[in-house]
């Protein structure tokens, strides 16, 4: 199966072909993917080199211009390393990019901590006005890109990931999906960690919410789940852990509740092997899962 960055370039292309107010910008990261579609549009396939902050001045600039820029290189140097720019040349001038980050938060434990990305939601979390997708599956990233950059000048980061669901379902964007149906608590999967957490609650009384897209987060949902399900939420995120704890409190106001999030862990790992050996050591493989959820719930 292709993975989610995989089908990035050839979904962009057709865009590209499409539309001629798509543009491309990246930072040599991806570039060679780029090749036929750098070639068929020389001035919207543009590549500044290993210089992360003009990576988003330059999509700033092109939207400032009237375009449609979408940014890609790994999340730590899309979000992280140019996070003043994100701050001010896009938030400050009020104009929109989509920007598309690949690595995720550990998927290539190789590259050491300078190529991991988990706080990069959380980040993004101190700016007002994002959208925030995070597909499970290469069917869904597809999906979820088209609706990024179909969406007018608003500002959206679409988070790829090597880690993949088995199967893609039928995301739209925003609402959160029912997977599973209980009556003892509430388990929000979000993007790939949705297998995951099917195996981890098989068997016990719970209902799954899959959400691909958490901002803005689908209060609407979250409610009608907490009505038969009890308002015991648990929040299972690829990213940092209690990312998205705050925006379950806020969704319910009215309501006595407890949250538990799960995710990754703060303590960096300066052993970086493969990735299943992270995703077991911050406590994300079913197992630990089902103990933690299971626990919290009963």
């Amino acid at each position: 199966m292709d993975t989610m960055r995989d089908r990035f370039a050839p979904v962009m292309t057709r865009l590209l072909d499409d539309d001629p107010r798509v543009a491309v910008v990246l930072a040599e990261i991806g570039a060679d993917a780029f090749a036929r579609a750098r070639a068929r549009h020389p001035d919207r396939v543009i590549n500044v080199g290993i210089r992360e902050q003009l990576l988003v001045g330059a999509g700033a600039g092109l939207a400032l211009s009237g375009m449609r820029p979408v940014v890609h290189t790994f999340a730590s140097f899309l979000v992280e390393r140019p996070f003043e720019q994100v701050k001010l040349d896009l938030g400050h001038q009020d104009v929109g990019a989509v920007l598309v980050s690949a690595a995720a938060s550990f998927d290539w434990p190789a590259g050491g901590f300078t190529h991991m990305a988990p706080g990069d939601v959380a980040l993004l979390d101190t700016l007002d006005g994002w959208t925030v997708h995070v597909p499970g599956h290469p069917d869904e990233a597809e999906t979820l890109l088209r609706h990024a950059v179909a969406a007018g000048d608003d500002k959206v980061y679409v988070r790829l990931s090597a880690q993949s669901n088995a199967e893609g379902l039928a995301v739209d964007g925003a609402r959160f999906l029912t997977v599973r149906e209980g009556r003892s608590g509430v388990v929000i999967a979000v993007g790939p960690m949705l297998d995951t957490v099917l195996a981890a609650t098989e068997g016990l009384d719970v209902t799954v919410l899959y959400a691909t897209t958490v901002r803005p987060f689908d209060t609407a949902t979250l409610l009608r789940a907490t009505r038969a399900a009890g308002t015991d939420v648990v929040l299972v995120e690829p990213y940092l852990a209690g990312t998205s704890t705050a925006v379950v409190n806020d969704a319910l106001p009215d309501l006595p509740h407890r949250v538990l999030g799960l995710g990754v862990g703060r303590r960096e790992l300066r052993r970086y092997g493969e990735v299943d050996e992270h995703v077991a050591a911050h406590g994300l493989d079913a197992r630990t899962l089902r103990e933690r959820i299971q626990g919290f719930v009963a």
